[in-house]
């Protein structure tokens, strides 16, 4: 009896260690868990554009898979994701192509952002690899989406009256050498010409007036 007893005070306390493991071993999962960094809202956006990207895949007809898909493919996807866009892309024959701000609406059709896309394919090209995919075969990174990006670009830059080209950050040297133009043209120069008119014809406004 005295065994039984001991057996049930054994194991009673064997049932308390237990519990008391199992909340050790919760704390330490929940320290664990808050420990590990959050994804950044890139790796989010990546993860989402990659599942959307493998829907479009499972529902392609004719049935397609990720290693048969092709820089055609990936075209056809570009293409497919216009019907959501939200940026007016004028056509050429519309009175308002070239025009930053039209003064009134048009029938124009609504497409996705050349710098969405451009955004889209840096991000599915990056997840292409990482899920397996072999660098040199990357769809994503294939010459013809190039292509079709810079032409996508190039068009709606005209369309909009918007400029896509990057500015270049001017050297020292060169800022220091306009600075000195400047000088001169307020100083008037060599040439004998007035202050505020020179300055204005350079491009910088009625700088000598104070304005």
């Amino acid at each position: 009896m005295d065994f039984v007893t001991a057996q049930g005070n054994n194991f009673t306390t064997s049932g308390n260690n237990m519990v008391q493991g199992t909340n050790f071993i919760a704390n330490s999962t929940t320290m664990i868990e808050s420990s590990v960094p959050p994804l950044s809202r890139y790796e989010n956006q990546k993860r989402r554009d990659w599942n959307t990207f493998c829907q479009y895949v499972r529902n392609h007809q004719p049935p397609l898979s990720l290693p048969q898909c092709t820089s055609a493919h990936i075209l056809e996807f570009l293409r497919y994701l216009d019907q959501f866009g939200k940026t007016k892309v004028h056509n050429q024959n519309c009175p308002f192509f070239g025009l930053l701000n039209p003064p009134a609406p048009c029938p124009c059709p609504l497409r996705q952002a050349w710098g969405s896309l451009d955004a889209l394919i840096g991000r599915l090209r990056a997840a292409y690899e990482e899920n397996g995919g072999k660098p040199e075969m990357n769809p994503f990174g294939s010459r013809n989406v190039r292509l079709f990006l810079r032409e996508v670009r190039d068009f709606q830059s005209k369309s909009r009256g918007v400029s896509y080209e990057k500015k270049r950050k001017r050297t020292t040297s060169s800022t220091n050498n306009n600075k000195s133009k400047i000088i001169t043209v307020i100083d008037g120069g060599g040439d004998g010409c007035g202050t505020g008119t020179c300055a204005t014809f350079c491009g910088y406004g009625n700088i000598g007036n104070g304005n």
